[in-house]
C-alpha cells in the first residue's frame, strides 16, 4: 500500500471535518490553511470524498463542507480504499486472482497476505472519531504547558 499526495490530503481533510464535526461549516480556505493544502487540488480531493460518500457540501456566504455521517463511522481503511484502492501489497493477494500459474505454491504468498491482514487490521479499526480525540488531548496539552 502507497499513500499518494491525493490520499494524504483526503485523510488530513477528513480528519480536520472530524475535528470540527457538530459545529459551523468548514471552508475550503480554512481547511487548506490548517491542512497545508493548495487549495485548488484540495477542491478536487473534497469533491471525490463527496463522490465517495464521506462529506457533504453546502453553498452560499456561510457554505463550506462537513462530514456526511458521523466521525466514528469512517475509517482510515474506508477512506484509503476508496481514494488509493486496495491495500493489498500485490494483487495475487486476493483470493480470485488466477493470472499467475505458481499462485498456490507461491512462498511469497503467504507474506504478503499476512502483511495485507495486518494493514486490514489497523486501518479498519481507527475510526476518525479515534483520531479527532488524539488531536484533541495532544491541542489541549499544547494549550495549558507552561
Amino acid at each position: 500500500m502507497k499513500i499518494t499526495y491525493r490520499g494524504d490530503y483526503a485523510l488530513k481533510a477528513v480528519l480536520d471535518l472530524a475535528i470540527h464535526y457538530g459545529e459551523e461549516l468548514v471552508t475550503i480556505h480554512e481547511m487548506a490553511g490548517r491542512i497545508d493544502a493548495p487549495v485548488k487540488f484540495l477542491e478536487q480531493v473534497l469533491m471525490d470524498l463527496k463522490k465517495g460518500g464521506f462529506v457533504e457540501s453546502r453553498r452560499g456566504k456561510v457554505g463550506g463542507f462537513l462530514l456526511a455521517k458521523a466521525p466514528d463511522k469512517i475509517t482510515v481503511g474506508d477512506v484509503v480504499r476508496f481514494i488509493e484502492g486496495p491495500v493489498e501489497p500485490i494483487a495475487c493477494v486476493r483470493h480470485e486472482y488466477t493470472a499467475c500459474l505458481d499462485v498456490y505454491r507461491c512462498v511469497f504468498r503467504n507474506i504478503w497476505q499476512d502483511v495485507a491482514q495486518a494493514t486490514s487490521g489497523i486501518i479498519d479499526h481507527v475510526t476518525f472519531e479515534d483520531l479527532a480525540s488524539r488531536v484533541d488531548v495532544r491541542r489541549r496539552a499544547l494549550e495549558y504547558a507552561i
